[in-house]
């Protein structure tokens, strides 16, 4: 089982959103909702620092021995010298002891040795696929094979609307 993971910002308050589910799948096993009311300010540069503890709220409710990985909408390493990014961080707060994928719809600057293009469906606009705790190669795997026949796959839209809707 997979677990994605999106954080939506409200006026004063985060909706923080997670979906398990198998790679192939086109509906989600279970969906996760989590309103967190005290955020931490964004901070050029330190986004992880607002987004993580919205993320870690949904994991904490998650049996993580049934999660094969967890999927985040961000980049895991911001640069190829390995700099993390919120993936990174995401799993260094679990102990390293969950893979995490990264999911980005943009490329950041000098990553192409840390990131590999996943393109879906017709899409002449590919995903940016990053991983920490599993082989880059295995995680492309994992992204091409996500249900969908877009650009983005369906679950991982679905969390997105999950995610935006009141």
């Amino acid at each position: 089982m997979l677990l994605a993971l999106d954080v939506h910002y409200k006026e004063n308050y985060a909706k923080s959103v997670g979906v398990i589910f198998n790679t192939t799948d086109d509906t989600p096993v279970q969906s996760l909702v989590e309103i967190i009311n005290e955020v931490e300010d964004y901070v050029p540069g330190q986004f992880f620092k607002r987004e993580l503890p919205c993320l870690l709220k949904v994991i904490e409710t998650v049996d993580l021995s049934t999660i094969e990985a967890i999927i985040v909408d961000g980049h895991v390493y911001v640069d190829n010298d390995y700099k993390l990014g919120l993936g990174g961080y995401l799993y260094e707060a679990l102990n390293k002891q969950i893979p995490v994928i990264g999911v980005a719809k943009r490329s950041f600057h000098n990553t192409e040795e840390v990131s590999k293009e996943v393109f879906k469906g017709q899409s002449k606009n590919p995903l940016y696929v990053s991983a920490i705790g599993m082989d880059l190669q295995k995680a492309v795997t994992i992204v091409s094979q996500l249900h969908g026949d877009h650009r983005i796959p369906t679950l991982l839209k679905l969390l997105d609307n999950i995610t935006k809707s009141e």
